[in-house]
């Protein structure tokens, strides 16, 4: 992942989560991954237990779902619509962010 589509990947959450369907939390994500319905996988590099996501790079190359890092479980939790950080984020649905994600995609 580029370090210049950050911004781009916390757009597209806040997009889904409006339009869409996202799952929060490193359990509801690894639920998404392993029953294939997650179109997008974002997860946090800043954890103090960053084995709780070792797995997910791992499943999301399984199944060919598209996986990306941003810095902060902070902000990664904000674009979910939370008030506490987030180890993980699923797009189940991508409703309006659509666009993000082809071209996301495309790179």
């Amino acid at each position: 992942m580029a370090e210049g589509n950050e911004e781009l990947i916390l757009q597209m959450i806040e997009k889904a989560r409006s339009g869409g369907k996202i799952k929060k939390g490193a359990n509801e994500v690894t639920k998404a991954l392993e029953r294939g319905t997650a179109k997008v996988v974002v997860a946090a590099k800043d954890l103090s237990q960053p084995e709780i996501i070792a797995h997910m790079p791992i499943l999301a190359k399984e199944k060919g779902i598209m996986y990306f890092e941003v810095a902060s479980k902070k902000e990664l939790g904000a674009a979910a619509g939370l008030a506490v950080g987030t180890s993980a984020v699923a797009l189940v649905e991508l409703g309006e962010a659509k666009d993000i994600f082809n071209q996301l995609s495309a790179e």
